[in-house]
């Protein structure tokens, strides 16, 4: 086992300062039991904790370092944009330039809004749908996050229709009665909620490819019904791709699906790493925003220099090392390996994965939405999280989080992987 007492020690002292001791909650590693540990550095595919073990990673800071950590064309590129200031809050010709890499990698984005972050994107996304058209419903899905703004942290009542109730302290009912949860892959309660509520619905926000509850597919033609019903009742359809975008290819997870969604929301890999959200579609929704159209939206570091640069080195480097056809052969060979481990062991897994995203339930069944990911044995998965942990491999401390492979992942780490996997289902 792993010491980590240096870890432990810094836990202990952040308690007193900090609520929970961690500024992002599914940092403290209360899904799994135990204590955090503190990272050091992070190079290529693997992080290195401040007691000086070395994991590796298949978190990826939760998905933004697709080239892996401290890639050196963002390192550089932002090396030489902070030589010329860190911050303007003045338009420059890299927004520009990242601009016009998004249209042209998503072909559904005519004008794109950088912001600071993917709950800032899909805020303001929100936002410039009910402005644009001029209701205040919308829809969301069981397992989608969507950020923490207060009308999207809203869960299901006893029926799939039942108006939502706050999923947070601090979220007003009104608030939350504006959002109706549905079952994500349920195509009669789809067309049910259309059929009674299409007239009040400004949008539909969605993960194409839900991450957040650990990772499940969209049943073949989901989507498309989802579209069409959008449609015909002039509901905006917002894709949020602040995962999958730029990571399932160059144009996410609607261009591998063939979706075109009204609005698209984006995060992590955009800013190559640094604080980073944008949102964009189509232009006559987009002109909406101020100061064209009477929706606000703002932000003093909206555009800031340093993620304008990381975030179109990472764009960059994927398309000129075409990064997702190995991606998606780590991805393959990893599903294999654990798959195979999995059954010798006789222990049911149900393994999910997209290009270079998975996850690994700990359930008999298929998994396609919430209710069914609910099923996992949460507490295997813990022990199995902690066994991986003192082999030297570090997966995401929640059964209900998705994993992440870089570029920088080597075969050979895949096969150090599979092995540990293979020691830790012998004591499960």
């Amino acid at each position: 086992m792993s010491v980590r007492s240096r870890s432990e020690a810094l836990f202990a002292e952040s308690l007193k300062h900090t609520p929970g001791g961690v500024n992002s909650p599914v940092r403290a590693f209360r899904a799994v039991g135990g204590t955090p540990f503190f990272a050091a550095s992070a190079s290529g595919a693997r992080v290195t904790d401040v007691d000086g073990n070395s994991y590796i990673d298949y978190v990826g800071t939760w998905g933004p370092a697709i080239l892996g950590h401290a890639a050196p064309p963002i390192v550089r590129a932002i090396q030489n944009a902070a030589e010329r200031g860190t911050s303007f809050g003045i338009p420059h010709a890299q927004e520009v330039t990242l601009a016009q890499r998004v249209k042209a990698m998503v072909p559904s984005v005519d004008k794109v809004r950088f912001c600071n972050s993917g709950t800032e994107a899909t805020m303001s996304a929100i936002r410039l749908a009910r402005g644009f058209t001029g209701r205040d419903r919308i829809i969301k899905f069981d397992g989608c996050y969507h950020g923490h703004s207060d009308g999207l942290l809203v869960k299901a009542g006893s029926g799939a229709l039942t108006l939502g109730n706050p999923d947070s302290a601090g979220v007003p009912a009104d608030v939350a009665r504006q959002t109706l949860v549905l079952p994500f892959n349920d195509p009669e309660a789809l067309r049910t909620a259309f059929r009674e509520h299409g007239p009040e619905l400004a949008a539909v926000i969605l993960e194409l490819v839900p991450a957040n509850a650990g990772l499940y597919l969209p049943r073949p033609g989901y989507l498309e019904l989802l579209r069409e019903l959008t449609r015909a009742n002039g509901t905006v359809l917002i894709a949020d791709e602040v995962m999958t975008g730029f990571r399932l290819g160059p144009a996410g997870a609607q261009g591998r699906f063939g979706l075109t969604p009204d609005l698209s929301c984006f995060g992590k890999i955009i800013g190559g790493g640094l604080p980073v959200g944008a949102f964009g579609g189509r232009a006559d929704i987009m002109d909406r925003l101020a100061p064209l159209g009477p929706v606000y939206q703002a932000g003093t570091l909206s555009g800031n220099p340093l993620a304008m640069a990381a975030g179109l080195a990472a764009l960059e480097t994927l398309e000129a090392t075409d990064a997702w056809n190995r991606l998606e052969s780590l991805g393959a060979e990893l599903e294999q390996g654990l798959s195979a481990v999995a059954k010798a062991a006789k222990i049911p897994v149900c393994f999910q994965r997209i290009g270079s995203m998975f996850c690994g339930y700990f359930t008999d069944r298929p998994v396609w939405n919430l209710a069914d990911a609910l099923h996992s044995d949460r507490a295997r998965f813990a022990r199995f999280f902690h066994g991986m942990l003192d082999r030297g491999i570090y997966l995401a401390p929640s059964q209900f989080e998705a994993g992440f492979i870089s570029s920088a992942h080597a075969s050979a780490d895949i096969e150090a992987t599979v092995r540990a996997a293979e020691a830790v289902f012998a004591t499960l």
